[in-house]
């Protein structure tokens, strides 16, 4: 009887992990069955022939337009005031620091006193030549020869030579622009003051491969991003292009670009994008394109069986943002503009699977 019951436990055993891996046989299918009826949702836009903005990316450096290095005075000569600081922007004729006086105004007295001596003098001269004094009414030829005897020509001409020398203790800005490398402090020597920067506009220098010379052209449009701030983008056009190749293949070319923020600064470090437009094509978003099997291929939507098509594409000009497009050439693929072309949720799609157009 015991062996009997344990004959009868184990059939028992038995048919319950039967049970158990038939019930979770049903629960593992359950998914499959229902995941092979999930239809790809995806957006798509119409396939048109627009004109495609081919760009070249190089890095460039920024160079003011104007840069002048002041002196504020003559070697050895002590500052009395600066009146400017650094990065400070001034304008054209602003005064930026006055050097020591006191030399030059004695001597503009002393001139201002020799002058009204030589006046006493040729007024003397003219009396003996039979005039009054009153010289509006002396002939040209006559006073000047009497204002060379006197010295009265002499002393005006000494007179300007010293409002001349005491202006010149004072530094005023050339052109409008910025306070750079400020080295005078006032009560020093002043052998170099700053320099100044005109930041209205910058040239942009950078450089291209030989190869690419054929794209680049005076007057083509140009976008400049400081690399220190990404978000700011600056346009401009090319200016200059060296004719000549340096030893490693590059050609120097050179744009201009506004300064419409003032963020912009000499020295700086950009990205440059070289810009040419292309009539008549076929334009996608990059993330329309993928790979597959080593070819790029793009999804058509099939209006009639609401399906992804696979097709393979040549890229034929690329930017930082789209692709322009045409059939494969060793696919012997062909496309053209009005198809209905997937654009998102294409990553993992095959050819031939049912997807549905996203609600707007």
């Amino acid at each position: 009887m015991k062996k009997l019951d344990l004959i009868l436990c184990v059939a028992l055993l038995a048919v319950g992990l039967a049970s158990c891996k038939q019930k979770d046989g049903k629960e593992q299918d359950a998914p499959s069955q229902e995941q092979g009826q999930t239809v790809v949702e995806v957006d798509t836009m119409n396939l048109k022939s627009l004109t495609f903005q081919k760009q070249l990316l190089c890095n460039g450096k920024l160079v003011a337009i104007r840069k002048a290095d002041l002196q504020c005075s003559k070697q050895g000569e002590i500052l009395q005031r600066v009146a400017v600081v650094e990065g400070q922007r001034v304008a054209k004729g602003a005064l930026l620091c006055v050097s020591e006086t006191r030399d030059k105004q004695a001597g503009l007295e002393k001139a201002q006193h020799d002058l009204e001596k030589a006046r006493v003098e040729l007024q003397d001269k003219l009396i003996g030549l039979g005039y009054d004094g009153n010289l509006t009414k002396v002939p040209a030829n006559v006073l000047h020869r009497a204002e060379i005897v006197s010295g009265y020509y002499t002393a005006k001409f000494q007179l300007q030579a010293a409002k001349n020398n005491l202006a010149a203790c004072e530094l005023r800005a050339p052109f409008a622009g910025r306070i750079a490398n400020l080295q005078a402090r006032a009560h020093q020597p002043g052998d170099k003051f700053a320099t100044l920067i005109d930041d209205s506009f910058f040239e942009v220098e950078f450089s291209i491969l030989e190869a690419e010379l054929a794209f680049v052209k005076p007057g083509l449009a140009v976008k400049v991003t400081p690399y220190a701030d990404t978000r700011e983008t600056y346009t401009g056009m090319v200016t200059e292009i060296n004719p000549t190749v340096d030893d490693k293949g590059m050609v120097k070319v050179t744009a201009r670009v506004r300064n419409r923020s003032s963020r912009l600064m000499d020295g700086m470090n950009v990205k440059v994008i070289v810009e040419r437009a292309v009539p008549n094509m076929l334009v996608v978003p990059k993330e329309a394109v993928v790979e597959r099997d080593g070819y790029h291929v793009i999804f058509v939507y099939d209006k009639e069986t609401k399906r992804a098509v696979w097709t393979y594409v040549d890229i034929l000009y690329s930017n930082l943002t789209s692709y322009a497009i045409t059939g494969c050439a060793r696919k012997d693929t062909h496309i053209n503009a009005g198809l209905t072309v997937i654009i998102s949720g294409n990553l993992n799609l095959a050819d031939d699977t049912e997807v549905r157009i996203a609600d707007k």
